[in-house]
């Protein structure tokens, strides 16, 4: 029997944490890393002590069908990568590498080429998170220098710099 790899065995673990997702889109699950010991992890779901899209019924971004990636203002959930961050210390984060899984809660099947929106991008980068791992089907996965992301500014040409 072949060991699972490392990576693998915490992309599990972030797909077994999106188990608690209350998103009735996408569950996402993401965990925190440092040192072979896991920090954190977090899942999408409404801040503490507010409703779920799950508990109301409805989803508002459905609703008025608005495509993924867009008009998160709307969207009642907080993302798995921000509130795996929100419960970690921030020396606890640096250098540390987040592994992301996306599942679709209808079919159960992971969902490939999902990464991390601008906003939680912008958090892992002050996080000081190293690398992101993304899980895409099975054991296959992306992987996201966060370095790239500052150097690769996207956001700079998207208001005319």
């Amino acid at each position: 029997m072949e060991r699972k790899s490392k990576i693998n065995y915490y992309l599990d673990i972030a797909q077994t944490v999106a188990t608690r997702s209350t998103c009735l889109r996408k569950h996402y699950g993401a965990i925190i890393v440092r040192n072979d010991v896991i920090v954190s992890t977090g899942y999408n779901g409404a801040p503490r002590g507010r409703q779920n899209c799950s508990d109301i019924g409805g989803c508002l971004r459905d609703k008025l069908n608005i495509p993924r990636g867009e008009r998160y203002e709307l969207c009642r959930s907080v993302h798995a990568e921000a509130n795996a961050i929100i419960s970690a210390a921030r020396e606890s984060m640096l250098g540390a590498d987040l592994y992301l899984c996306c599942v679709d809660p209808r079919s159960g099947a992971t969902v490939p080429g999902t990464t991390s929106c601008q906003m939680c991008k912008r958090l892992v980068i002050n996080a000081g998170i190293r690398r992101v791992y993304v899980r895409e089907d099975g054991d296959a996965y992306s992987v996201y220098e966060v370095e790239d992301w500052i150097k690769n500014d996207d956001s700079l040409g998207q208001i005319g710099y």
